[in-house]
């Protein structure tokens, strides 16, 4: 069954993180973190209505300058979450420019600081030379659908066609690490829609809708016939038209510790994502370099894969001491991710957990 989600690396293994997911049939799209992003075309840039940074290291936030230039003189507002200290890292952005003539320009970055303790929110408006103003926190869900989630992964975002959690890592600095999945997927049944005598149309999107909203069964749905007439149809009828099923998950690691504390609040979050993005820039040989940088290797990536029981396991964000080698990261995070790798080394990595 498809899914709404088209997501796809920003760069190569090798190059700045940055993981685009277009919503297919919704004509928006959620990028996460903001490294160099010139590879991607101004007109798929200009589909994204919400950016989730990591952290503000240079490569994950240099591409933000280029966001800001397409956007600029846009009636839109740009919705940005990340660690404590977004809010300011961004301010600090915009004061490195001069707006004496942006007064009538309705752009507008709204920024929520996701914290241990909760979340900040401000404001930013291209009208007023973007001077920061301290705005109210934004309800972060539309509905009760996250009741069940675990404790410590905070719901960022609960819309109608996509809902981001978010766990605060360790990289000697607060590092976020996003899971984005769909709350429900919904696809019509064609065949028994044909056997029922309805027509395809743009009917069903409001038929979708109803479902999706769990509206009564009495809900009248202006409803297509296969003669082309048109009738209200209570929504009891149509609804077995629509299968409901699980929509997609995808889970986004970066710039992480193999530790306890860490894999303690990254495990719930990225359960059984149907694909993890997950960093590997060090090979398992060089672990105790990766443990100073407070970063992941290749084995360890895919012990997380699979301890979270993720579907499938996508490596980037590899060191360039590599350069040339990248097959070995690959295969070593899949051979972990698989367990195949020597079962001492695996051993090893799953005691960390404690």
């Amino acid at each position: 069954m498809a899914s709404s989600f088209a997501p796809r690396l920003v760069n190569g293994p090798f190059g700045d993180p940055g993981l685009l997911v277009e919503l297919r049939w919704h004509g928006h799209a959620i990028l996460f973190d903001l490294g160099r992003n010139d590879g991607l075309p101004a007109a798929e840039l200009l589909k994204v209505s919400h950016v989730f940074v990591s952290h503000t290291h240079m490569d994950h936030f240099i591409g933000f300058d280029r966001m800001l230039r397409l956007f600029l003189n846009r009636d839109r507002r740009l919705y940005l979450y990340g660690p404590e200290g977004i809010a300011e890292c961004v301010g600090g952005k915009l004061r490195g420019y001069v707006w004496n003539l942006t007064e009538s320009y309705p752009f507008v970055i709204d920024v929520t600081e996701i914290r241990a303790g909760g979340a900040t929110r401000a404001v930013f408006r291209a009208c007023t030379g973007f001077e920061r103003e301290d705005a109210e926190l934004l309800p972060p869900q539309r509905s009760p659908k996250a009741a069940g989630e675990p404790p410590g992964t905070p719901v960022l975002v609960d819309e109608e066609h996509f809902r981001v959690r978010a766990a605060i890592t360790n990289h000697r600095i607060p590092c976020l690490a996003f899971a984005i999945d769909e709350p429900v997927h919904l696809n019509v049944d064609a065949d028994r829609l044909a056997r029922e005598g309805f027509a395809p149309g743009r009917w069903l999107k409001d038929l979708k809708e109803a479902v999706r909203d769990d509206r009564s069964d009495d809900t009248p749905i202006l409803a297509q016939r296969a003669d082309r007439s048109e009738a209200e149809t209570p929504l009891g009828v149509l609804r077995e038209l629509v299968r409901v099923t699980s929509g997609q998950k995808l889970g986004y690691i970066v710039d992480t510790r193999f530790a306890p504390e860490n894999l303690a609040v990254l495990l719930p979050v990225m359960h059984r994502s149907d694909i993890l993005y997950c960093e590997s820039p060090f090979l398992d040989e060089d672990r105790d370099q990766a443990a100073m940088r407070y970063h992941l290797t290749a084995a360890e990536a895919g012990t997380i894969g699979r301890m979270s029981r993720a579907r499938r396991l996508k490596v980037f964000h590899y060191s360039p001491r590599y350069q040339g080698r990248g097959d070995m990261l690959r295969q070593e995070a899949e051979a972990a991710f698989q367990g195949r790798k020597d079962p001492g080394v695996l051993a090893e990595l799953e005691s960390a957990v404690g």
